[in-house]
């Protein structure tokens, strides 16, 4: 069997992780075992971070969904089942943008869900 000789192969695999490791503080950004250790962490927190991102932003709109009903007297929680039994389709990235932006559209839904419960 012939023999393999790697330094090529080998020295580009290691650039790319120290590539990748470029911004790191001491040992980690320069040698090549610090570097693959700080990288490899670093892609777990960015795919775990990216879950947890969305998470945080539906729940902010919650927030402002909540904040914005609330003032006109609704129940948040009532007010999302009103919404689905009337099968109106409107998800919460856009009510939290109604409310910021167009309180107006949001204080006529929670006027027709007052409407609904009176009878």
């Amino acid at each position: 069997m012939s023999r393999v000789k790697r330094g090529v192969s080998k020295r580009a695999r290691r650039k790319k992780v120290i590539k990748q490791a470029k911004g790191y503080k001491w040992r980690r950004k320069s040698t090549f075992k610090a570097a693959k250790q700080a990288v490899m962490k670093a892609l777990k927190y960015s795919y775990r971070d990216r879950k947890t991102k969305k998470r945080i932003v539906r729940r902010d709109w919650q927030d402002t969904i909540n904040q914005a009903v609330r003032k006109d007297g609704v129940n948040y929680s009532r007010f999302m089942n009103f919404l689905k039994k009337e099968e109106i389709e409107l998800n919460r990235k856009m009510l939290a943008w109604f409310a910021k932006e167009r309180p107006e559209v949001l204080h006529g839904l929670t006027e027709e869900y007052k409407q609904a419960n009176k009878s």
